[in-house]
């Protein structure tokens, strides 16, 4: 089956079994590197990307789902080559330990920030919920987010 997936702007022909996983098909067939394989049950967020605007778990989105639809990775997110504010901030608050879930974190704030510019702190905490960080860096997440948010 092919499966033609827009992803960060360039629309990719993906050959395969239409039960595979989105995450696959970023880092296999297209050579995207930012989405992780964490759990491969949609329960970390450390795959998360953006489907038409909203944050997914790519581990658990077939890509007979995406026929046609738009994709954007934290690769998409730059401006100019340049990380957007969202990555900025995680980068000026240091918000990585071992930095494998801050791809997906980053992704989940850029959605959050998509539909809420200026969210509280409880807001950021529940929107953020759906990813985690085993390394504990969850108050340097908070305070990317909230800068991001002021940027």
């Amino acid at each position: 089956m092919s499966v033609k997936i827009k992803v960060n702007g360039t629309v990719h022909d993906i050959d395969g079994d239409p039960s595979m996983p989105l995450l696959y098909a970023l880092r296999d067939n297209i050579g995207l590197r930012g989405a992780k394989f964490g759990c491969g049950l949609g329960q970390c967020g450390a795959c998360t990307v953006h489907v038409d605007g909203r944050a997914v778990f790519s581990c658990i989105t077939p890509i007979a789902a995406l026929n046609g639809r738009a994709v954007t990775t934290t690769e998409g997110l730059l401006e100019d080559g340049k990380p957007n504010k969202v990555q900025q901030a995680f980068i000026d608050e240091q918000a990585a330990q071992c930095g494998y879930c801050i791809a997906g974190m980053v992704m989940r704030a850029q959605h959050l920030l998509n539909q809420n510019p200026d969210p509280s702190d409880e807001e950021i905490l529940t929107g953020m919920q759906p990813n985690l960080c085993r390394c504990g860096t969850h108050a340097a997440i908070l305070r990317a987010v909230k800068r991001a948010a002021r940027a």
